[in-house]
């Protein structure tokens, strides 16, 4: 195990390298971000040409990416062009996210997989088909019409919450952007999870445990959901980075300070520090989520052994 992992690690640093590479390539096509430093205005030469020296987007982009790889490993995502030190911006935007994060994968997972067992334990029954009818009806409804439409109902006309989150973004305060960020991919997991319980419920050893007269619940815990929840935990892990970076329009509508909305302000001013610093730390969570899930699959499935 102990070899695989060292293994793994090492695969990470090209595709770490090569993610961040891209990432910077294609934000410094955006536009040039000293136009947007003077407001409305446009920039006289003789100013452009100082904030350029001084943010160092003078040089050519690969050495741009050169300085900027160096102070990442010594933990400098640079200077945002409000002056502002992008590891502050950091500070207090993940902690929001992470949290935001959390209870959206409690969503999925408690409420998801059990959706999903019960369907798969009873398909073709009046409840699988209304899940499935559920499910499908969430996938089809775009997030930003879920969130805006929770916010007026549970925040405005029946005041159950508050219709934009604070500051402090309390757990209590991120249920609902919590449910509504997973809701999609609480859709999916049931349908996985669902699909996945189905198929390995006819398979050899399912038969062999009730044969020997097993209880229920120790044949679905232990033998048949273990099994089953492999292509889930792969979706789920892979969705960690995806719901973290993908929370733009969740906090834009419930108004959470978080690392979509430093991402949606850092494209909107054009700021290249900013938007390449937060998503050189969302590769690392992408990187970190996929390994964790390789060493799930030896806890789920006792056959899967890593050399």
């Amino acid at each position: 195990m102990g070899r695989y992992v060292a293994r793994r690690l090492l695969q990470m640093i090209p595709v770490f390298v090569g993610a961040t590479l891209l990432i910077f390539l294609m934000v410094n096509v955006m536009g040039d971000p000293v136009a947007g430093l003077c407001g409305d205005r446009e920039c006289d030469p003789a100013t452009a040409a100082q904030l350029r020296k001084e943010f160092g987007l003078d040089k050519p982009v690969w050495q741009q990416y050169l300085t900027y790889m160096g102070n990442v490993f010594t933990g400098d995502f640079g200077t945002a062009f409000n002056g502002q030190r992008v590891t502050e911006l950091m500070s207090t935007a993940f902690p929001v996210t992470i949290r935001l994060t959390l209870v959206a994968i409690v969503f999925e997972i408690v409420i998801g997989i059990t959706l999903g067992v019960v369907t798969g334990l009873r398909r073709g029954r009046p409840v699988d088909t209304t899940v499935l009818v559920f499910t499908l009806v969430v996938i089809s409804v775009p997030t930003f019409v879920t969130g805006l439409l929770l916010q007026l109902l549970l925040g405005v006309q029946w005041a159950w919450i508050k219709p934009s989150v604070s500051t402090d973004a309390t757990l209590d305060e991120l249920v609902v952007p919590g449910l509504v960020l997973a809701s999609v991919s609480l859709a999916y997991v049931t349908r996985l999870t669902r699909t996945s319980i189905a198929e390995n419920r006819r398979s050899d050893y399912v038969r062999t445990a009730v044969a020997k007269g097993l209880p229920r619940r120790r044949v679905v815990t232990r033998h048949l959901l273990r099994n089953s929840l492999i292509p889930v935990v792969t979706f789920i892990g892979s969705d960690v980075g995806f719901l973290m970076g993908g929370a733009i329009v969740t906090e834009r509508i419930f108004n959470i300070h978080g690392v979509g909305y430093q991402l949606y302000q850092g494209i909107l001013r054009q700021n290249t520090q900013t938007v390449v610093g937060f998503v050189t730390v969302l590769v690392l969570v992408f990187l970190a989520a996929n390994l964790l899930v390789d060493l799930l699959y030896a806890v789920l499935d006792p056959r899967i052994r890593y050399a």
